[in-house]
């Protein structure tokens, strides 16, 4: 009789209390009245429904998740609980136990627009981009005019470096809604496309609906920059202080900018305010070249101790160290040169259609040139190249791929933080290529937002004064830091049409101008870790 009366389920006019209470808004009373009633009806579903729902009204999620998974154990054919239950876990930051609940919630009922949009925001918010992708795309077919899915889906693409399909999604979402955000995402997109014109106008339809919009009016002047127009670039950063002083990336921006144009001390007062991104090494390098040797000291070895992971770091510590004759104790890559890796490109050999394919793509893609102050007689291509459309760009990514891959098994016996944190999967933060003609050069650089950087050969001159016009050189002097001596050592690779030449980020590295009357092409890429 017992058993039976466990079983015994309470009738409407029992639960009805609860009801008139949760309905009235008096969810403490609700509360009350369903957990006193659970001691009676323990097997009773609808009571820990009716429970959950006080909890959670009450912002009670923790304990709102425990009743409704012990009214799923009743019934667990409840998609909507199911859905609730995600909504919960992912108010606690339970993700993974989000994930898992939409996707009962699915499976039960695959057509809820909502839990599939709820999943893909999940998803998203775990870097799983390609799954957040379906299921923002399952939510876009079942409610073509979800604008917010269209617009989550773009954002998810471009972070696949999917940048046509992200471009898509984005204007398809603008034509269910205008929105400032969207826009602004677009231009970022079409920027990455190398599309610099389109970019702006993205940009200016979200001044349209915003105009105080500050990170627009900052990566306007981005554009701007890239397209050689330095004046306007400085007004547009300039004006989205003016909307917000502090804003991160405009600070950055600006103080690049004057950093570039030889202001080093203008340039440390923006770099010092934007505290984004690398701002710490651009500090310490504007000090370096100022010649304010004790403070560049003391702000690198309290840099040291809590970052062991910066390329840029690794180029100050390591050339302050061979230039004061101390020693270097920042083991991120001490001898970088002895991490060059001179290699070849066999699909690119000989009489390859992969080479005729890329030289025509480069002469006829919409990829609009961009301005580079350090390069003289040539063109630089905006945007990333290997994310492009054009199959021989992909499929010379993929050939990279295999020579990043022989690249890490040669020097993986070596211990240094470099290769103990050399980057496990390949993505390609920046790649271009640059065209150069007669007088054609690099002045010396680094790759400040680089981990491994490559460099690989489409054409060459061929009539040369002497054996190393053309090539590349690397040293661990250069960008007229400050020397004391000449002894900083220095290597020269002479590539051949094919070649791959690789090494740290941190190696300052130019080009040999050529004198003669012939183009060199050539494609460059960042690899850094995610």
């Amino acid at each position: 009789m017992k058993k039976n009366a466990q079983l015994r389920q309470p009738t409407q006019a029992e639960i009805q209390p609860v009801l008139n209470a949760l309905n009235a808004g008096q969810l403490g009373a609700a509360e009350a009245s369903a957990k006193k009633m659970l001691k009676q009806f323990p097997n009773a579903f609808v009571l820990h429904n009716l429970y959950g729902n006080a909890l959670a009204g009450q912002n009670k999620f923790k304990e709102a998740v425990e009743a409704f998974r012990k009214a799923l154990k009743i019934d667990p054919t409840i998609a909507e609980l199911h859905f609730n239950v995600g909504i919960l876990l992912t108010n606690l930051n339970r993700t993974e136990e989000a994930i898992q609940s939409y996707k009962k919630t699915v499976k039960l009922k695959p057509n809820l627009v909502d839990a599939h949009y709820n999943l893909a925001i999940a998803y998203q918010n775990q870097r799983q981009f390609e799954l957040a992708g379906k299921s923002y795309q399952k939510a876009v077919e079942l409610e073509p005019g979800f604008y917010e899915a269209m617009a989550n889906l773009g954002v998810v693409l471009q972070e696949q470096g999917q940048l046509v399909e992200a471009v898509d999604a984005y204007q398809r979402a603008l034509t269910i809604q205008p929105d400032a955000q969207t826009y602004f995402n677009l231009g970022t997109a079409l920027k990455n496309q190398g599309k610099l014109g389109d970019a702006i106008d993205a940009y200016n339809r979200a001044l349209e609906l915003k105009p105080d919009y500050a990170e627009v009016h900052s990566n306007i002047g981005e554009v701007l920059r890239d397209q050689g127009r330095y004046d306007e670039s400085v007004k547009a950063y300039k004006y989205a202080l003016s909307l917000d002083s502090e804003l991160p990336l405009a600070n950055y921006s600006l103080a690049v900018y004057f950093y570039d144009s030889g202001d080093l001390q203008g340039a440390l007062e923006h770099f010092q305010r934007s505290q984004y991104a690398d701002w710490q090494e651009r500090s310490l390098y504007c000090l370096y070249k100022t010649g304010q040797f004790e403070a560049f000291k003391q702000g690198l070895d309290e840099l040291k101790r809590s970052k062991d992971n910066s390329p840029f770091l690794a180029t100050l510590a390591g050339h302050y160290a061979e230039n004061f004759g101390t020693d270097n104790d920042y083991n991120f890559c001490k001898n970088p040169l002895d991490f060059v890796f001179h290699t070849e490109i066999p699909e690119l050999k000989g009489d390859s259609q992969l080479l005729k394919d890329l030289l025509q793509d480069i002469e006829t893609c919409d990829a609009e040139e961009k301005s580079q102050g350090r390069l003289h007689n040539g063109v630089q291509s905006a945007g990333n190249l290997f994310k492009r459309p054009e199959a021989s760009f992909r499929k010379l990514a993929e050939c990279v791929m295999q020579a990043i891959e022989r690249y890490r098994k040669t020097f993986s016996g070596e211990n240094c933080q470099f290769v103990r944190a050399f980057p496990k999967n390949t993505e390609f933060a920046s790649s271009w290529y640059v065209r150069m003609r007669t007088g054609g050069h690099l002045t010396s650089h680094i790759h400040e937002e680089g981990w491994v950087s490559g460099s690989l050969y489409l054409t060459l001159p061929k009539n040369k004064q002497h054996q190393h016009e053309g090539s590349i050189e690397l040293s661990t002097h250069g960008d007229d830091y400050p020397k004391k001596h000449d002894k900083f050592p220095t290597k020269t690779i002479a590539p051949e049409v094919g070649d791959l030449v690789m090494f740290p980020s941190s190696v300052f590295h130019r080009t040999i101008p050529f004198s003669s009357d012939e183009e060199r092409v050539c494609i460059a890429f960042d690899l850094k870790p995610a």
